[in-house]
C-alpha cells in the first residue's frame, strides 16, 4: 500500500500523508512532557460527596446551611454538635465585602448519637430559624436585634427521643397581606429606543396563612408518617398541634422524603416512601374552632386543624426496557420537590403542579460505568372533570332509582420526559416565586431553568429582555467542589459547604471588558426638560446597571437584605458616572416619590424607606473605610440618613402611644435624655458645619464668579464636587431640606422641653420641696445636660429654619415660572396663563421634569442653570442677612469630628485613628474601645455595693454592634426601664437602614 501511495501523483496526494508514520510510535510522557504515565480514568466521587449523597437519600431533611432575606447565613458545623452564624459585611478598613467571621450559637447543641440535621428560615420581617436534631426535636431561635445573637423562642425539652419522630420534609406558610393578595415580581428590564423600561408583573399569593401577617407557621413531616404544626398563639406561645397522614405498617411504609407547597386555599403534599410510592395529599387548614372559620378574630385563642386527603399515588421508579442502565441503578431518591402551579406565559391559563424528583449515580470501584449521573423525574399534577351520567341511566332495573351524589373531580399524577445530567445534583431552589428553577451540582456550577418547560435558560447573552445579571456577562468566579450549594436570596451571591467542611462564599463578578470609563457612558443630564438619559453608548455598560437595578428593586421593594447586590456592584463604584446612573435607574424602576418641594409635612418624607434604602446605596457605594474621606454622594447620603434617624429618636422618644403611656414615659428616664442631648448635640454641630460651609461659598470668589456669570453655571457642580462640599447640595435637594427643617424643629422642641421640666423642678425647690431635685439626680443631670446643649448653639434652630423656608419659597417660584415655560417651549405649546389650568398632558411633563431636578441634586449631579437667580438671591440676600445672627469666627474654629464625614481633613482622620475615636450611632456620642473595661469595672463596683444586686440603670455587655453596610457602631446596651427598651428598639436597623452585626468583646472587626 505504501509503495502503491508514492507512485502516485503528486497532485492528488494528501499532505498529511507523505510522510510514513514511524514504526515506533513516541512515549506519550514526551509528547507531553510528564513524569508519568498519563492517567485517564475519571477520578471517582470523593467520600464526602457519597456521605452527602447518602444523607440526601436517607432523610428529606438534611439541609445543613440556610440564607436568611436579612442576610443571616446559618449553617451547622460538620459534626453535627454546633449552629453557626454568618453574614457578608462590608469591611470597616477599605469598604470591600467579605464573608464575617463565624459566631458559633450555644442556645442549641447537638451530639454524636443525635446531631443537628436540618436548617430552616421563615420569611418574616423578624428573622426566625427552625433547627432540627436526627430525632425531630425542634428549637426555634430569634434573631430580633443583631444578625448573630438569637433568642430561644422554643426549647425541644418536651419533644421526644424516637427515631420514628425524624423530619423528612418542612414547610413555613407564607406571608399573604389581606390588603394585597399578590407578589409585585419587579423585571425584566426591557430595552426600548436605546433605553431601559422596567416591567412590574403580579404573581398571586396562595395558600394558608398565619392569622397574624407578620407571623408564620412550621409544618413538618415525620417519617411515621405524621404531620406537626407549630404555630404562634395571640399570647406568643409557640404551640403545636399533630395529624396522622399515613398508616405505618411496616418499614416500607416509612416516610422518606416529602414536600409541601401553597396551592389557592390548600397545600400539596408530595411524599416519597420507602417502597418507591409517590403519594400526593391536600391539606386543608383551619384556625378557628370551626371548619369554615379560617381567620378568627383578634383575640379568640387559636385551635388549628388540618384536614388531610389523599388524591393519587403511583411509583416514583418505573424502570422500562427502553430505559438506560444507569436508570435501573438509581433505585434511591435522593431530593424531592413539589412546585404549585403559575400563570402560563400568555398569562391566560394556569400550569399544573409540578413534582420533581433526583436520583444520582455514584459508581463504585468495580462498576462497570464509572461515570456519575443524575436524572431529575417529573410528574404533573392534572385534575380531571368528571363525566356526567346519562338520564337513561336512570330507568335501567325496572324502577325508580334513588339520586347519587355527583361524581368529584379525579387528581392523577402524569410524568413526563426525564432529564439527564452527567453531574450530582446537590440541590434544587425555585427564584422569582417559582417562575424558575436552579439546579446545583458538586462540581460547585448551576443551571437555570425554566418552570414551565425546564428549558435551560440565562445561558446566552440577552441585553434586550434582561432577568438576570448572568445574561448581561456576570458569572461566577472558578466553581469548586461542594457538597451543598446555596444561592442568597437576591441570587447574586452564593455560599458553598466545601468538602473539607470549609464554608464558602462566592458573589457575581463582571467576566467580559472594564466597563464606565467613558465619558459617553450616559452623559449629564443638564436640561430638565430632557427627562430621559441620553442614548447609551457602550453596549455593555447600560446593560449591566440594568441587571443590577432589577436585583437590588426587589430587595428593596420586600425589605430584604441587597447587601451582596452592593459587594458585585463595588467594582464600578469609582467609575465616572456609576454611581449616578445606578441610583437613577432604581428610582425609575421603583417610582418612589423623591420630590419635597411643596409638602411642608415631613411624615411621608420620614416614611419614604426607599429613600432611605436608595441614600444607603449611595453612602456605601462611596464608602472608603472609617478613616479615608468620602465620595462626595456618600458624604451627602450619610449625614442625610443620620438627620433623618435623629428625627424618628426624637418623635419616638417624645410622642409614646396611646396604649402604652400607663406603662412607660420615655422623658423620665435618664438613659432616653441622655440620648436625646448627644442628638441635639450632633444636630446643632450639623447645622453650624452647614452654615460654616455657606460661609466659605459666599466668600469664595471663585464659587461666587461662577454662579453670577450664567455662561459659567454649570461648571457649579463641578467645582462642588471637587471641593467635595456636600452643603449647597443638602439644602437644593427638597428632601434633604425637608430632613433639615425637621431636624430644626426637634431642636426647639428639645429647647423648649429642657427648660421646661428645668423651671419644673426650680420652681419646686423654691418652694421647699428639697427632695424634688435630688429625688432622680441622674435625671436631673440628663436634663441640665442637655438644656446646655441646646441654649449654647453656636446656630438658632428658629433662624437656620427661617434661612431654608427662604430657599425653599425661592426653588418652589423656580418651578412654577421658569420651568413651566421652558416645558411648555420644549413641547411646543405656548406657556399658560398665570392662574390659568395648565393641561393634563403638559402638567405631568412638568411634573417629571420637575422631579429629573430634584433627582439630579439628590444624587449630586448638575445644578439646573434655571436656579441661577435663586442662588443669587440666595447667597446675595439670605446668607447675608443669617449671617448677622452667628458669630462666624466660633463656627470657623468649632470642632465638627462628631459629625465624622464633615470632618474629613488628614489631620481629623489621623487624630481619629489615634486615638481608635467612634461615634456612637444611638448616643451621637464619641466612645473607644477602652471604655468597655471601664464600663464593666463600673457596674461591678456598683453590683458590690448593693450587695450583688444588679443596678437600674444600664447594663453595659462588653460589646459593640457594627452595621455591616455602613461600619457605623453603637454600644450594646440593655436597660430593665421600658421607655429606653422602648427607644432602643426602634435602632433594630442602623440609621442606613443595613443590619447591626454584635462584634467579639475586645474586638472591632465583625
Amino acid at each position: 500500500m505504501a509503495m502503491q501511495t508514492d507512485t502516485q501523483p503528486t497532485s492528488n496526494r494528501m499532505p498529511f500523508l507523505e510522510n510514513p508514520l514511524p514504526t515506533v510510535l513516541p512515549d506519550v510522557d514526551d509528547l507531553f512532557g510528564g513524569e508519568g504515565p498519563v492517567n485517564l480514568a475519571l477520578s471517582p466521587p470523593s467520600k464526602e460527596l457519597r456521605q452527602r449523597v447518602d444523607d440526601l437519600r436517607r432523610r428529606g431533611c438534611c439541609q445543613t446551611v440556610a440564607w436568611s432575606k436579612a442576610g443571616i447565613i446559618a449553617s451547622i458545623t460538620p459534626e453535627g454538635h454546633f449552629v453557626e452564624v454568618r453574614f457578608v459585611r462590608c469591611h470597616p478598613d477599605d469598604g470591600s465585602w467579605d464573608l464575617s467571621e463565624a459566631t458559633r450559637c450555644d442556645l442549641v447543641t447537638g451530639s454524636d448519637s443525635i446531631p443537628l440535621v436540618h436548617l430552616v428560615w421563615s420569611s418574616t420581617s423578624i428573622p426566625e430559624l427552625a433547627v432540627l436534631d436526627a430525632v425531630g426535636r425542634l428549637v426555634l431561635l430569634t434573631f430580633s436585634t443583631t444578625l448573630n445573637k438569637p433568642y430561644m423562642s422554643r426549647r425541644w425539652d418536651g419533644d421526644p427521643v424516637d427515631d420514628l419522630n425524624a423530619v423528612v420534609g418542612c414547610h413555613w406558610l407564607g406571608l399573604i397581606s389581606p390588603s394585597r393578595p399578590f407578589n409585585v415580581l419587579h423585571g425584566p428590564a426591557i430595552k426600548e429606543n436605546n433605553r431601559y423600561r422596567y416591567d412590574t408583573s403580579f404573581i398571586h399569593s396562595f395558600g394558608p396563612s398565619h392569622p397574624s401577617p407578620s407571623k408564620s407557621s412550621l409544618l413538618c413531616v415525620t417519617t411515621n408518617g405524621q404531620i406537626r404544626l407549630f404555630y404562634s398563639q395571640n399570647n406568643n406561645r409557640i404551640e403545636e398541634t399533630t395529624t396522622d397522614i399515613e398508616r405505618i405498617g411496616s418499614t416500607d411504609d416509612m416516610v422518606t422524603h416529602a414536600s409541601i407547597c401553597a396551592h389557592k386555599t390548600f397545600l400539596y403534599l408530595a411524599l416519597a416512601t420507602a417502597s418507591r410510592q409517590l403519594k400526593l395529599v391536600k391539606l386543608t387548614l383551619q384556625w378557628g374552632h370551626s371548619q369554615g372559620d379560617k381567620h378568627p378574630a383578634p383575640g379568640v385563642p387559636l385551635n388549628p386543624s388540618l384536614v388531610e386527603r389523599h388524591l393519587a399515588s403511583t411509583s416514583w421508579h418505573q424502570y422500562g426496557p427502553n430505559d438506560s442502565p444507569f436508570d435501573s441503578a438509581m433505585t434511591q431518591i435522593s431530593l424531592l420537590e413539589i412546585l404549585p402551579s403559575t400563570l402560563e406565559n400568555d398569562a391566560q391559563s394556569w400550569s399544573p403542579p409540578l413534582i420533581l424528583t433526583v436520583r444520582s449515580y455514584l459508581p463504585s470501584a468495580d462498576s462497570p460505568y464509572q461515570e456519575v449521573h443524575s436524572i431529575v423525574d417529573r410528574w404533573q399534577v392534572l385534575t380531571d372533570q368528571p363525566q356526567s351520567i346519562h338520564p337513561a341511566f336512570s330507568s335501567l332495573g325496572g324502577q325508580k332509582q334513588s339520586s347519587t351524589p355527583d361524581p368529584q373531580p379525579t387528581t392523577r399524577l402524569q410524568r413526563g420526559e426525564p432529564l439527564t445530567f452527567n453531574k450530582v445534583i446537590v440541590g434544587i431552589q425555585t427564584l422569582q416565586f417559582g417562575k424558575v428553577i436552579c439546579i446545583s451540582f458538586s462540581d460547585g456550577t448551576l443551571e437555570y431553568r425554566d418552570r414551565l418547560t425546564l428549558n435551560e435558560i440565562y445561558n446566552e447573552p440577552n441585553i434586550e429582555r434582561i432577568m438576570n445579571l448572568h445574561q448581561v456577562g456576570f458569572t461566577f468566579p472558578d466553581p469548586t467542589p461542594c457538597l451543598q450549594l446555596l444561592l442568597s436570596p437576591t441570587n447574586c451571591s452564593l455560599v458553598q459547604v466545601c468538602p473539607n467542611g470549609e464554608l464558602k462564599w462566592k458573589h457575581l463578578q463582571y467576566a467580559q471588558e472594564d466597563i464606565g470609563n467613558s465619558t459617553q457612558d450616559r452623559k449629564v443630564i443638564c436640561n430638565p426638560v430632557d427627562f430621559v438619559s441620553s442614548n447609551f453608548q457602550s453596549a455593555q455598560y447600560s446593560p449591566a446597571i440594568a441587571a443590577l437595578t432589577v436585583a437590588t428593586g426587589a430587595a428593596i421593594y420586600y425589605m430584604s437584605s441587597f447587601d451582596d447586590v452592593l459587594a458585585v456592584a463595588r467594582p464600578f463604584s469609582q467609575k465616572k458616572r456609576f454611581n449616578y446612573d445606578f441610583a437613577t435607574d432604581i428610582v425609575s424602576m421603583l417610582k418612589f416619590s423623591i420630590d419635597y418641594s411643596e409638602d411642608s409635612h415631613h411624615d411621608n418624607l420620614v416614611r419614604n424607606t426607599h429613600l432611605q434604602m436608595c441614600l444607603s446605596i449611595i453612602g456605601n457605594l462611596g464608602f472608603r473605610g472609617q478613616y479615608n474621606p468620602r465620595s462626595f454622594g456618600s458624604k451627602f447620603a450619610t449625614l442625610a440618613l443620620n438627620a433623618r434617624n435623629i428625627v424618628i429618636l426624637v418623635t419616638i422618644a417624645s410622642n409614646t402611644p396611646q396604649n402604652l403611656r400607663e406603662k412607660l414615659s420615655p422623658l423620665d428616664e435618664p438613659e432616653v435624655v441622655e440620648a436625646l442631648a448627644g442628638c441635639a448635640k450632633w444636630s446643632i454641630d450639623l447645622l453650624s458645619w452647614l452654615a460654616d460651609s455657606l460661609f466659605s461659598l459666599l466668600d469664595d470668589s471663585k464659587f461666587t464668579a461662577l454662579v453670577r456669570e450664567p455662561s459659567k453655571f454649570a461648571a457649579v457642580s463641578a467645582y462642588l464636587q471637587e471641593k467635595n462640599d456636600v452643603a449647597l447640595h443638602l439644602l437644593l435637594c427638597s428632601s434633604t431640606r425637608g430632613f433639615l427643617v425637621a431636624v430644626c424643629r426637634r431642636l426647639q422642641h428639645l429647647d423648649a422641653l429642657g427648660n421646661r421640666v428645668i423651671g419644673f423642678w426650680e420652681t419646686q425647690a423654691q418652694q421647699g420641696q428639697a427632695d424634688a431635685k435630688t429625688s432622680n439626680l441622674a435625671l436631673h443631670r440628663a436634663y441640665q445636660r442637655m438644656q446646655q446643649i441646646t441654649s449654647s448653639s453656636l446656630v438658632k434652630a428658629q433662624d437656620f429654619e427661617k434661612l431654608l423656608t427662604q430657599l425653599g419659597n425661592d426653588i418652589r417660584s423656580t418651578y412654577t415660572g421658569m420651568l413651566v415655560v421652558m416645558v411648555s417651549k420644549a413641547a411646543g405649546q405656548p406657556p399658560p396663563q398665570p392662574g390659568a389650568a395648565i393641561p393634563k398632558q403638559l402638567d405631568a411633563m412638568i411634573k417629571q421634569a420637575q422631579m429629573q431636578c430634584e433627582l439630579a441634586m439628590l444624587l449630586g449631579g448638575t445644578i439646573n442653570p434655571m436656579f441661577r437667580k435663586a442662588l443669587m438671591q440666595f447667597f446675595g440676600t439670605h446668607l447675608s442677612t443669617f449671617k448677622a445672627t452667628v458669630d462666624p469666627a466660633k463656627l470657623f474654629f468649632h470642632d465638627y469630628s462628631l459629625l465624622e464625614v464633615a470632618a474629613d481633613s488628614p489631620e481629623s482622620l489621623a487624630r481619629k485613628r489615634s486615638l481608635a475615636l467612634y461615634v456612637d450611632m444611638f448616643r451621637k456620642v464619641e466612645i473607644s474601645p477602652g471604655q468597655a473595661e471601664t464600663h464593666q469595672h463600673r457596674q461591678q463596683q456598683q453590683q458590690q455595693a448593693n450587695g450583688g444586686a444588679r443596678t437600674m440603670g444600664l447594663v453595659w455587655s462588653g460589646q459593640w454592634r457594627r452595621c455591616v453596610r455602613c461600619a457605623s457602631v453603637m454600644e450594646d446596651v440593655s436597660n430593665p426601664r421600658h421607655g429606653f427598651s422602648y427607644v432602643l428598639s426602634q435602632q433594630r436597623k442602623c440609621a442606613c437602614g443595613g443590619s447591626w452585626g454584635l462584634l467579639p468583646k475586645g474586638g472591632l472587626v465583625s
